[in-house]
């Protein structure tokens, strides 16, 4: 096979540099990343640039179609790929592209970094060299998320730190792999092979709404939420291990009968560590019995990359919701 590792830049801090407002897009940092690479010795790697770039905070569900095409167009020249790619949304971008390439055969390794490449004390370089000796090993063959001193699976990452070097964690996961003095990658905690189910759907941004469940939140809210008819998905945050407001018959109504006209309601947790167990409580029970379905301990970025992607694919609600409760790629357990 052919050693050589794709680098996809799409956006982010690590290709950036200081302006008088702040971080922004470094102008030839494809050259400037190239020649880095070459004085350090780094794998053989190609550089391919997003135009234009993605600030992260500017992601659309449309722009994991462009990254999924970029990479697939040139699937077969290369043994692995390292996606660039900002932090604020990095986890909603490797959970999407999980989906999207589910029975990957190589590495997808995102990173990035807390300081641009370039500039003093970034943690670019390291994160960098990592990621491409992950990719052009080939052992890993998933989409994973490499930051601080881990390599994570990306359907199970989150961003839980914003100024830290240790920024990402995944905490209902173990890391695929740790980075010290060597890279030690864990097989037993790898995907097991599987049959290459790639696509790349058209995404409408407007398909899918997230709702945090607080007190006092009002039937109203949900309504107004739900009222345009391109909304055909909804992702709760719910307490605990998957409780609702189940007193409150005005909210309960209105999510009924969301899922009665063909709205999937899937429920997620606000904690970060451990699974929905919706039935555990009565208040969390009512939740079954009107369709919605539960998330177990996916991440709340999994759950709406995942729903957007099945929604994306053009199955019906009752297809979605089966796909929903089972593992595709190991996002859940």
């Amino acid at each position: 096979m052919n050693a050589r590792v794709l680098i996809l830049h799409t956006g982010g801090t690590i290709g950036m540099t200081g302006s008088p407002d702040g971080l922004r897009p470094m102008a030839g940092f494809g050259a400037a990343l190239g020649a880095q690479l070459q004085a350090t010795g780094a794998p053989d790697c190609d550089i391919v640039e997003l135009a234009p770039l993605i600030d992260s905070a500017n992601l659309q569900p449309a722009h994991w179609r462009h990254i999924a095409d970029a990479l697939l167009s040139r699937w077969d020249d290369y043994a692995g790929f390292v996606v660039l790619h900002g932090t604020d949304t990095m986890a909603w971008s490797a959970s999407a592209l999980s989906f999207m390439l589910r029975g990957a055969d190589k590495p997808v390794i995102f990173t990035g970094a807390q300081i641009p490449l370039l500039l003093p004390r970034s943690d670019a370089a390291g994160h960098l060299r990592a990621a491409l000796e992950i990719a052009a090993a080939g052992t890993v063959r998933e989409v994973g998320l490499l930051f601080g001193q881990r390599l994570l699976r990306g359907n199970r990452s989150r961003k839980l730190k914003s100024v830290a070097f240790d920024a990402f964690d995944s905490p209902n996961c173990l890391p695929l792999a740790d980075i010290g003095i060597d890279i030690t990658v864990h097989p037993e905690r790898l995907l097991a092979p599987t049959e290459r189910r790639f696509t790349l759907p058209a995404f409408d941004a407007e398909a899918v709404a997230v709702l945090p469940i607080w007190p006092g939140l009002p039937a109203r809210v949900v309504d107004a939420l739900l009222e345009s008819p391109a909304v055909r998905g909804l992702i709760l945050a719910s307490y605990g291990v998957g409780n609702v407001p189940d007193a409150d018959a005005a909210l309960i109504d209105t999510l009924a009968r969301a899922v009665d006209r063909g709205v999937v309601v899937l429920n997620t947790s606000q904690c970060p560590v451990g699974p929905v167990a919706q039935g555990a409580y009565a208040t969390g029970a009512v939740l079954n019995r009107i369709g919605v379905v539960p998330g177990g301990d996916m991440t709340p970025e999994a759950a709406f990359a995942k729903l957007h992607v099945l929604l994306a694919d053009g199955g019906d609600a009752a297809a979605v919701r089966a796909q929903l409760g089972r593992p595709l790629c190991g996002e859940m357990s």
